[in-house]
């Protein structure tokens, strides 16, 4: 009889812990949905737990107090960055006003009789303005660029159409054409006579191909080839010995220039990699025994005609 009982006691026993466990492996699995949730998606719900588990309250609650906090600090981070951006832009706006007349007072005293060292120096100031100029224009399209999700920018998908990527990398390479000749460059080039044509903001496309062929004068050791293939891949190789693994890593931050580049803003390759991404394509650069390679995947956007 006591043996009856101590097995009847135990299967209940049995029965309880399975119950448990069920509830606290329903209740994490709504914990666990619930956070996701919330990560992924601009929402103020908090995390709700149906059951009456204390220990899974007392975890909701502490997800809760780090949901709030995380909260905070995204909303603080996209106001200072929104603020950024617009300064930015302010910014590189307001210089072109001053630089205009810098300009226009360069031209002036080019057309004055000075003497041969004053020459000299005016060239030096008006080598620093064009300095000024390039600096102050990729600061604004990059804001720009940066902008995209702002109410006082059009969405970039409005601005997409059907381009002939041949048509647009020719026409770049033509207007490089002078400044490679000037460098000893002569480019190998590789372009498929069918149309590749892809869905892209056409000028987007023209500024990563010009950006692509800036650093490719600034770092070449004196050769670039340039393919575009059918599947809508476009490479930029160049030999650049002075380059390294952990330079060419870093080539597309913000602001990084290398001692080889000429006039270099340190926004090109930046401005080329964020206009990629808006155009759901993919810009990567690889280095392998002295050779620097830029390649850019427009991928899945690409027709064929």
């Amino acid at each position: 009889m006591v043996l009856r009982m101590l097995c009847g006691g135990m299967a209940l026993l049995a029965a309880a812990l399975v119950i448990k466990l069920i509830l606290l492996y329903t209740g994490m699995k709504e914990i666990r949905t619930q956070l996701s949730r919330c990560l992924s998606e601009e929402t103020n719900n908090v995390i709700y737990v149906s059951g009456n588990d204390r220990h899974l309250k007392a975890l909701a609650g502490a997800l809760n107090r780090e949901l709030r906090t995380l909260r905070g600090m995204r909303q603080r981070y996209q106001s200072g960055d929104r603020e950024l951006k617009e300064a930015v832009t302010n910014i590189s706006h307001d210089l072109r006003t001053p630089l205009t007349a810098v300009y226009g007072y360069l031209e002036l005293l080019e057309r004055e009789e000075i003497p041969a060292e004053a020459a000299r120096y005016l060239g030096l100031i008006k080598n620093r303005a064009d300095a000024m100029r390039r600096l102050t224009g990729e600061l604004f399209v990059y804001a720009v660029a940066l902008a995209e999700d702002d109410a006082a920018f059009p969405d970039d998908a409005e601005k997409r159409e059907n381009v002939t990527v041949n048509r647009v990398l020719c026409d770049s390479l033509l207007a490089w054409y002078d400044i490679f000749r000037e460098r000893q460059i002569e480019p190998e080039i590789i372009i498929p006579e069918a149309p590749v044509v892809c869905c892209v903001d056409p000028e987007d496309l023209s500024r990563v191909f010009g950006n692509l062929l800036d650093n490719a004068a600034k770092y070449s050791d004196g050769d670039l080839r340039v393919e575009l293939t059918a599947d809508g891949a476009v490479t930029f190789c160049n030999h650049a010995a002075k380059l390294d693994t952990v330079t060419v890593e870093r080539l597309f931050d913000r602001f990084y220039t290398v001692e080889t580049g000429r006039g270099a803003t340190g926004l090109g390759l930046a401005i080329a990699k964020l206009l990629a991404e808006r155009m759901g394509a993919n810009l990567a650069a690889e280095y392998d025994a002295g050779v620097l390679t830029m390649r850019l995947t427009l991928g899945h956007t690409v027709l064929f005609l």
